[in-house]
């Protein structure tokens, strides 16, 4: 087909999010309570969340249905255009097809929303007045100040330093939409100056900014804690993504052979990839699925798989994963979203299942690959999206080795417009190569070892 955009109307979105749990072959191991290492209760759970979203937490229900409440938020940015990505194809001399979904129309640039509203939405629904959460490049706690703002829910966000220093437009955006923002750590909590007393110098992390949010949330009982990434509610709201995806190809009378995505936590791979491997599951299709994720922050390709926490703190239940040990502190590279020490627990499971493939990537390839897109299709992607893009390329170079024409389908997450400063150090030449080394992850990794339940063989 000539056509380069395929659209959906209104009347078209999803009615229903997937969760993939229904289909895993292979469940999940339950997360555990850090004191007794006994699975956890729903009631555990009820300081940070509301009803709601721990039952869909904890479902193996296959579809869930969008409150029609949430549709009509939706409908401010939603459906997201499926488009493919022709000038790319031109500029890259390639017969591959390429498509990507892209999700930065959004009120913050980004598909952080689409879990960031029905969030608030359940919140508010039990009667919650404030909700604290963290943030690594702010794209989610631009997502949830604008969620918040739209049901009169107070929010407050932990960002972490390094990324609060880079990226001083997404902390505008969050005070205008309404929020405080505080970098992390900080001296407002126990973990916080527990993380300064140790290195007053830190930049930060994604596991130290949860454990701050954390504590402040548990404090009061009208105050509760969200997330955005990780965690199966998260990752089910995200698959509308995907759910529209599949419609948009039947539009374009095509299928992908690669489905790609970056991975900080999951809900970005998640939620394009998700209702795709449903049909691979259910049908036996042939399609890889690939999640892409820093070279500095390698939880997935050189990680173990094993229960950890999920802040620095200790605070959150242990859980099954792939990780890098929760002490793990990132460089400061870029994709701030991207820097986080472990992958979420159904991403996890499918890549031990061998159902999805992991691939890392240095931020200067991220870059080049972002420049050249940029330059062909008119987009500046966020540097999290650069991952895919990169991964893209070498799927284009390899299908040229072959001989072979692959279609390939890529969630472009973001836009990166607020993020000029990461791409003008990429110009200047500031930005380096940095790479995890395997003596730096065992270091990392040993101090959790203590953490495993008796029967660890059992992972």
């Amino acid at each position: 087909m000539n056509t380069k955009k395929f659209f959906l109307n209104e009347n078209e979105m999803p009615q229903y999010w997937y969760n993939i749990v229904a289909d895993m072959p292979v469940k999940p191991l339950p997360p555990l309570h850090p004191g007794t290492r006994e699975p956890i209760t729903p009631d555990m759970l009820s300081p940070l969340f509301p009803d709601e979203l721990i039952r869909q937490e904890l479902t193996d229900e296959r579809f869930v249905k969008i409150p029609d409440a949430v549709l009509e938020k939706y409908k401010i940015y939603r459906p997201s255009p499926l488009i493919r990505a022709t000038e790319l194809e031109k500029a890259l001399n390639t017969d591959c097809r390429i498509y990507y979904k892209y999700e930065g129309g959004s009120p913050s640039g980004s598909h952080k929303p689409n879990t960031a509203i029905p969030q608030a939405y359940y919140n508010a629904q039990a009667g919650v007045k404030k909700i604290t959460t963290e943030t690594g490049a702010g794209q989610w706690g631009t997502a949830l100040s604008f969620a918040c703002a739209q049901y009169g829910i107070e929010c407050e966000v932990y960002m972490v330093k390094a990324s609060y220093e880079q990226k001083p437009y997404r902390k505008i955006m969050m005070n205008t939409f309404g929020a405080k923002v505080h970098p992390s750590p900080s001296d407002r909590t126990e973990a916080g100056r527990n993380f300064l007393a140790h290195n007053p110098q830190t930049g930060g992390s994604l596991g130290m900014a949860i454990s701050e949010a954390i504590e402040m949330a548990v404090q009061d009982e009208h105050t509760k804690y969200s997330l955005g990434s990780v965690l199966n509610h998260v990752l089910l709201h995200q698959t509308v993504i995907g759910e529209e995806a599949i419609k948009q190809f039947d539009l374009a009378q095509d299928s992908p052979d690669v489905i790609i995505a970056p991975l900080g936590g999951g809900s970005n791979f998640a939620g394009l990839a998700f209702p795709f491997l449903r049909e691979k599951l259910t049908g036996g299709g042939s399609q890889r699925f690939v999640a892409v994720e820093p070279a500095s922050c390698p939880k997935l390709t050189k990680g173990e798989f094993m229960y950890d926490f999920g802040d620095t703190q200790g605070y959150t239940p242990l859980l099954p994963m792939y990780t890098l040990g929760h002490n793990f502190e990132p460089a400061s590279i870029h994709a701030g979203g991207l820097r986080y020490h472990g992958a979420s627990v159904l991403c996890s499971q499918l890549l031990k299942d061998r159902l999805i493939e992991a691939a890392s990537v240095d931020q200067l390839e991220c870059f080049a690959a972002g420049s050249i897109f940029a330059k062909a299709e008119g987009i500046i992607p966020a540097p999290e999206s650069n991952h895919a893009i990169a991964q893209v390329l070498r799927e284009v170079e390899q299908a040229r080795e072959e001989g072979k024409q692959k279609t390939i389908l890529f969630n472009l997450s973001g836009h990166g417009f607020v993020d000029m400063m990461a791409y003008a150090d990429y110009h200047d030449g500031k930005l380096q190569e940095h790479e995890l080394t395997r003596a730096e992850i065992q270091a990392s990794l040993k101090e959790i070892k203590e953490l495993q339940p008796a029967a660890v063989s059992e992972i």
